[in-house]
């Protein structure tokens, strides 16, 4: 599965590669500051990288957040069961992360 994943990766970023080789329009980029001109596929090149790093650490952030809490909840219910387990006959399992 790995191995097709990197494949697919590898043909979008070669058609993205052959598209903006054919692609090279300038265009005026007005910013706060300045204008600058450009390339459209220098441009939307570096809109894309932008965009995917700002959605991966907003993403990252609350993959990170969940697994805190899902650590924490874990560790509670294990103490809970131990001390259920202390009270009752029965042993209870486990749970492992």
């Amino acid at each position: 599965m790995k191995i097709i994943k990197t494949i697919l990766v590898i043909a979008l970023f070669l058609v993205a590669l052959a598209l903006g080789a054919q692609n090279q329009e300038t265009v005026t980029f007005n910013y706060l500051i300045a204008q600058n001109d450009l390339p459209l596929s220098l441009l939307l090149g570096f809109v894309f990288i932008t965009a995917f790093a700002i959605a991966w650490l907003i993403f990252g952030s609350l993959y990170l957040k969940s697994t805190l809490t899902i650590r924490r909840l874990r560790k509670q219910l294990n103490k809970t069961k131990a001390e259920v387990s202390s009270h009752s006959s029965e042993k209870l399992p486990e749970i492992k992360g």
